[in-house]
């Protein structure tokens, strides 16, 4: 069933625990994020956003990814992901999906605000909540490369609560040392600066990036108001790999259904195995 409203996000926050949002590219990663989310009984939030679009098509994976939440048993949000585009999110919105992620953080902060602002007032039309960020995160989204060198900008905990209390935005994308995609060496958040921009602002915050993360960060974050977190680079290798392991016995027969079931099942077990971690608090004790 479709998950509407912030209610899910905002009991996240408050029991110290995170809404998963897992990017979908195709009709076996949307099945296999589904599939988790009914094993676990725990609210999801499938991401076919603008990336995954260049792929499949913006009306194919659409309808898939709304087709699969309105059919499941489970609570199934579908989220449309780091889009800078008003058009794109105007037709998401149109179609269905239930939240947006405007991505302003390549912007001046007064321009992030104006473009944030205007999403905003289109969601409402549609009762649909907004993600922004603010702050900007090294690495791709689609990609991982074994070193980043790009030089993120932190977010600053006062501009944060001026750009949400200028917005109107239901939740905010962080930058406190996070990166898109698998790193050579070990992410290392900072906490304090998380915990600074929790006090700051009044919505629940956004880890993107948790790829990989060291559960005491995750945790950490996790007890600093981060009640969304993002994960893709986990999901795309676990696929990867699986269809690996599987090709030599299925190229003698050209058994491609095997590679697809293959691919599904193991998004489906990552996906498991991130929402297992986001529902513990930072002590370790289960929620």
């Amino acid at each position: 069933m479709l998950l509407h409203g912030t209610e899910a996000l905002k009991q996240a926050a408050a029991a110290g625990h995170a809404l998963p949002g897992f990017v979908a590219y195709n009709l076996e990663t949307v099945q296999g994020i589904t599939a988790a989310a009914e094993s676990a009984g725990r609210p999801v939030l499938i991401q076919a956003g603008a990336g995954p679009f260049k792929h499949a098509g913006r009306e194919a994976l659409m309808r898939l990814a709304l087709d699969a939440a309105e059919d499941s048993a489970a609570r199934l949000g579908v989220h449309l992901d780091h889009s800078r585009d008003l058009d794109e999110i105007t037709a998401c919105l149109e179609a269905g999906y239930t939240s947006v992620m405007v991505d302003g953080s390549h912007l001046p902060f007064a321009e992030n605000v104006v473009l944030t602002k205007e999403a905003v007032r289109r969601a409402r039309d549609h009762g649909a909540w907004v993600e922004a960020e603010l702050g900007a995160l090294p690495g791709d989204e689609d990609v991982s490369t074994d070193a980043v060198t790009k030089t993120a900008t932190m977010t600053d905990p006062h501009q944060a609560a001026e750009f949400v209390a200028a917005t109107g935005v239901d939740a905010l994308a962080v930058a406190v040392g996070n990166v898109h995609g698998f790193t050579k060496d070990p992410v290392r958040l900072d906490l304090d600066r998380l915990a600074a921009i929790h006090a700051a602002v009044p919505v629940p915050l956004v880890l993107h990036g948790a790829s990989g993360l060291p559960v005491e960060e995750l945790h950490g974050a996790l007890a600093r108001g981060v009640a969304k977190v993002n994960v893709n680079a986990e999901l795309r290798r676990a696929y990867l790999e699986a269809v690996h392991a599987i090709l030599p016995a299925a190229l003698p027969g050209s058994d491609v259904v095997s590679v697809w079931a293959a691919g599904r099942d193991a998004v489906r077990d990552a996906a498991l195995e991130v929402i297992g971690r986001l529902i513990h608090r930072a002590e370790g004790g289960a929620v």
